[in-house]
């Protein structure tokens, strides 16, 4: 009998510990991105090994707008993981519709400024290079009643600019969308996967200057009736945030 009693504790013991994982698990689960990779596996290198080898290659400012979720059965086998993973929907939309109709006006405000645009799907060439590259997303939550915008940058910047570059991208949209910033910067946007040019060979160039936007939620009505009403607005912010950093760091006239 007490040998029975031991097992049954033992085993309701055991169903916490799992029970209270998934729990913790669900908790950080949001619309997008998906498969982040945690920090602990960034690799500290010191940015300067790159700095004494790399160069900018010559021509006009570049920048690589993602469109997250976009063209997600086209992934490459290492991406597999993202083949099932559509990202968030509401207002009758799915997410890569929403984050198109930004990436496509975003494009337009840089290209008149001079600035060549690539708009990219989820898998991007290996080591993709560019001055910016941003990943628009939108989030999702089972919780309609989330709401917010977030910008962030990845867990090892080499660059020494992605601080800056996400300083830019808050202050504009933070000014110009009338919207509440989110706070809750999650392992899947800081570890985003094209981030992780050390694990995948579909990522940017270490030397890329890279965020991930988040630009409100999909799941809520009030974010909804300005990122798929009036994606202008979002669109707006952050091509003035990138086009003040290219001119900070005097890539842009």
């Amino acid at each position: 009998m007490l040998k029975k009693l031991s097992f049954l504790l033992l085993f309701f013991a055991f169903i916490g510990v799992v029970g209270s994982f998934a729990a913790k698990s669900n908790e950080d689960i949001t619309g997008a991105p998906p498969y982040g990779v945690p920090e602990e596996e960034a690799p500290d290198i010191n940015p300067l090994a790159f700095l004494h080898s790399w160069t900018r290659p010559d021509g006009p400012a570049k920048v690589g707008i993602q469109v997250g979720h976009w063209k997600n059965d086209e992934v490459p086998e290492e991406l597999k993981n993202l083949r099932n993973n559509t990202g968030a929907s509401g207002g009758g939309m799915s997410e890569w519709e929403v984050n198109y109709a930004i990436a496509e006006l975003i494009a337009q405000k840089l290209k008149v400024q001079g600035v060549t645009v690539d708009i990219l799907p989820t898998t991007i060439e290996p080591d993709y290079w560019a001055d910016v590259f941003i990943a628009i997303h939108a989030d999702g939550s089972e919780d309609r009643s989330k709401s917010g915008y977030k910008f962030a940058s990845p867990w090892r910047d080499f660059t020494g600019n992605a601080e800056l570059l996400v300083e830019l991208l808050n202050s504009y949209y933070g000014d110009q969308v009338d919207m509440d910033y989110d706070p809750n910067i999650s392992r899947n946007m800081r570890g985003y996967y094209a981030f992780a040019w050390w694990r995948y060979d579909h990522s940017i160039h270490p030397m890329t200057t890279a965020a991930i936007a988040e630009t409100g939620f999909l799941t809520n009505a009030y974010d909804r009736e300005i990122i798929i009403d009036q994606p202008d607005i979002s669109a707006t912010a952050i091509s003035e945030a990138i086009i003040d950093y290219l001119r900070k760091k005097q890539l842009l006239g």
